[in-house]
């Protein structure tokens, strides 16, 4: 495993800036250690951590390619092209890394949009995202605070961020990651009432 760990390590890096590459060995840390409190499995963090952004770089024109080849949701290309990086990099992660759990593909599937019912190892991945150390952004700081209390508190914290500075901005939010957060705001209320 150790071998097999170093060389997608290897190749992730290989196509990326540095700086990206620094955020990906952040976010990694950060989803270990998140998986370790709150109970997922941190190698499938890990793996999740390493691949999330394999395809961030990629020229857009073959992002596109991929989306419509692969019939993902033709929505995807309506909304801004920072969302592509994740559908395609599971792809990606299954096609050229060999990456067979569905669970570590759903993770870097949504790591930038979420998604309804998000799982355990989905929610670590993109608060690590979200909070890992090279982040600066107005809020951020809170966000990490949340994130040692609570998962479902911390990405709502974060999912607010963004659709905050998207309509900020102007700009379109992709209808997946309201879903998203309305989700994590009923399994909130859920928690409320046990």
């Amino acid at each position: 495993m150790n071998q097999v760990r170093e060389e997608m390590i290897e190749s992730v890096q290989a196509q990326m800036p540095e700086q990206r590459w620094q955020h990906t060995q952040g976010v990694m840390d950060t989803a270990i250690r998140l998986a370790n409190k709150y109970g997922a499995d941190p190698i499938k963090a890990e793996i999740a951590a390493i691949l999330h952004d394999v395809a961030k770089y990629w020229p857009t024109a073959r992002m596109e390619e991929i989306i419509r080849e692969q019939h993902m949701p033709p929505e995807l290309l309506q909304h801004d092209k920072q969302l592509w990086h994740a559908p395609v990099g599971a792809y990606v992660a299954q096609h050229e890394y060999g990456i067979e759990d569905e669970e570590i593909l759903d993770a870097i599937r949504y790591h930038t949009s979420g998604r309804v019912h998000m799982t355990l190892l989905d929610k670590i991945v993109c608060l690590a995202d979200y909070i890992e150390p090279g982040r600066d952004f107005p809020g951020v700081d809170l966000i990490r605070e949340l994130a040692e209390r609570d998962v479902n508190t911390a990405l709502v914290a974060g999912f607010d961020s963004t659709i905050s500075f998207l309509l900020g901005k102007r700009r379109r939010v992709f209808p997946l990651t309201i879903l998203a957060r309305n989700s994590l705001i009923e399994e909130l209320e859920q928690e409320l009432y046990k």
